[in-house]
């Protein structure tokens, strides 16, 4: 039940800002609204947005290095194989929706040229995000079983930070060999969420030029 006690505390804190915001949110007529129209999809792109980006900055930079450095490095393996699915698809559902959103407010034949470079970031973000889920990340987590597997073969991976992975490999052709491909597939993993999280980062420095403070 904590997930429903937060989701009605986010609700609740929704509600509030709707009350302190009668003069966009309340109904002035029973005729459609289009300031209030304007200012929903404004929401939701804000919304999308800033949890994108926080789950990007969280993952990437501070809570897998937190972990790697205080799990075993096959409990760490195995919780990045649970997580990542589940973050590639939160991060890649809110760039559509922040996307559809700026999409729609600014149509492509009437946008500026800024306008129409922060669309194909967004594009971008989304797009790295969903070569993740589908295709690097579900290769990295079926290579990493396969490693452990002949890690445990060979008594390692109960270690904690520096692995003994490339003392036993320099004797293990087999190891060697998966080190290399797991290496590549990463790689490219870890490259297509950096330059998702690099085109929220430019789109971030986009929407602090337009907020009034």
């Amino acid at each position: 039940m904590a997930w429903l006690t937060r989701l009605l505390a986010a609700v609740a804190f929704l509600a509030v800002g709707v009350i302190f915001s009668p003069e966009i949110f309340g109904s002035k007529s029973d005729g459609e609204n289009p300031a209030k129209v304007t200012a929903l999809l404004k929401l939701a792109h804000l919304l999308s947005f800033s949890t994108a980006w926080g789950a990007a900055l969280w993952v990437t930079f501070i809570g897998g290095i937190i972990m790697f450095k205080n799990l075993p490095r096959h409990q760490f393996g195995n919780l990045q194989s649970k997580m990542f699915p589940a973050y590639f698809t939160l991060v890649g559902i809110c760039c559509a929706i922040s996307l559809a959103a700026f999409g729609y407010l600014h149509p492509w034949k009437s946008s500026s040229a800024v306008e129409k470079y922060q669309l194909g970031f967004l594009l971008s973000a989304f797009a790295f995000n969903l070569s993740n889920l589908l295709v690097f990340t579900p290769m990295t987590i079926e290579m990493m079983k396969q490693r452990h597997k002949v890690e445990k073969e060979n008594s390692i991976g109960t270690e904690i930070g520096w692995s003994k992975n490339q003392e036993v490999a320099k004797s293990n052709p087999k190891l060697a060999a998966m080190n290399k491909k797991f290496g590549m597939i990463h790689g490219l993993s870890s490259l297509a969420n950096i330059m998702s999280f690099g085109s929220l980062a430019i789109h971030s420095w986009y929407l602090a030029g337009k907020i009034n403070l």
